[in-house]
């Protein structure tokens, strides 16, 4: 189950950045948002209810309501918006900073975080990455006069901050068992928060229904499904069985799907400095994981050894058998 979750983190939320670019090409960014969550949720809500699941529960509610916001409303909308103007595969790539604010933001894992040279080398090799990606757009955008791309940029890593505060937030704060109620009030908190952004935003003044295209529909359609209902419900239960930072390393592989279906089907370009960029990225998340296989495989080590070990207390000594 470990596995083909990740899996679905990995290969799915990758081509979501390409599916989002399709629909917010005809569908306003913040009603995209509303549509999509509030019909997964929705969904959701009714499957649990359904499999006769406990989903009226205030202590269970409250802190999926904060976790979603920030993940699924700031975070996910950041990309949502970020993506009008901006190319899906250099989006994924830049979200790709959210595994360094994980460990940034793990209070209970800094001790075993910062004491590691493998993770913390893996940090610094991944933020000189998004560096490298962030200076050339920046650059480029400067120079044509277009600051709506450099907004964009901040407005993404300031998404990936929230997001990694939001999953930090859902995996200690939350006192739910079931990860699919969780998961279906996360959503549905950040489709209605979506709904008074469209309002304010006066998107619903220029929204023409009859305009959207088949390939616009078809991308709102997987990000319902295979985006929102797979993908960030396996997210959501992998934050309760694996640690935070070795669950964030979906955004190291998300840029690769990504960038291979932008280039492939969007006519997209990328540079050979964000080619590089990318490179260094995934470089990190191998340091990282590689810090997380020893501490794991340090711990079975000790764990297994204990079990070997039965201390029998004797009149005046300890006999170790």
């Amino acid at each position: 189950m470990v596995i083909i979750a990740f899996a679905t983190v990995y290969l799915v939320w990758g081509s979501t950045y390409f599916f989002i670019q399709r629909a917010v090409e005809h569908i306003p960014p913040f009603i995209l948002g509303a549509i999509r969550f509030l019909i997964a949720g929705g969904l959701l809500l009714g499957w649990c209810v359904i499999r006769g699941e406990k989903i009226f529960n205030w202590s269970h509610i409250k802190p999926a309501l904060v976790s979603g916001l920030l993940m699924l409303f700031i975070g996910n909308g950041a990309v949502i918006w970020a993506e009008q103007s901006l190319a899906s595969s250099l989006v994924a790539v830049l979200v790709s900073t959210a595994p360094i604010w994980f460990v940034v933001l793990d209070q209970p894992k800094w001790k075993e975080n910062f004491t590691s040279k493998p993770t913390i080398l893996g940090l610094i090799v991944g933020f000189i990455g998004v560096i490298l990606l962030f200076s050339e757009q920046a650059s480029k955008a400067l120079g044509t006069g277009n600051g709506h791309q450099v907004i964009g940029l901040i407005v993404l890593i300031l998404g990936a901050m929230s997001w990694a505060g939001g999953s930090l937030y859902s995996k200690y704060k939350s006192t739910s068992k079931s990860a699919t109620v969780n998961t279906a009030w996360q959503m549905m908190a950040a489709g209605i928060a979506f709904v008074p952004g469209s309002l304010l935003n006066n998107e619903w003044g220029t929204f023409h229904i009859q305009a959207v295209t088949a390939s616009s529909w078809f991308a709102l359609v997987y990000l319902i499904t295979m985006g929102s209902l797979a993908g960030f419900s396996a997210y959501v239960w992998l934050l309760q069985v694996r640690s935070a930072t070795q669950v964030s390393t979906y955004a190291y592989v998300n840029p690769v799907v990504a960038v291979l279906l932008g280039v492939l089907f969007a006519n997209e370009h990328m540079s050979a400095l964000q080619i590089t960029g990318l490179a260094v990225i995934l470089l990190s998340v191998l340091l990282i994981n590689l810090a997380k296989y020893r501490n794991g495989k340090s711990a079975s080590n000790e764990s297994a050894a204990a079990k070997k070990n039965i201390i029998v207390p004797g009149p005046r000594q300890k006999v170790l058998i």
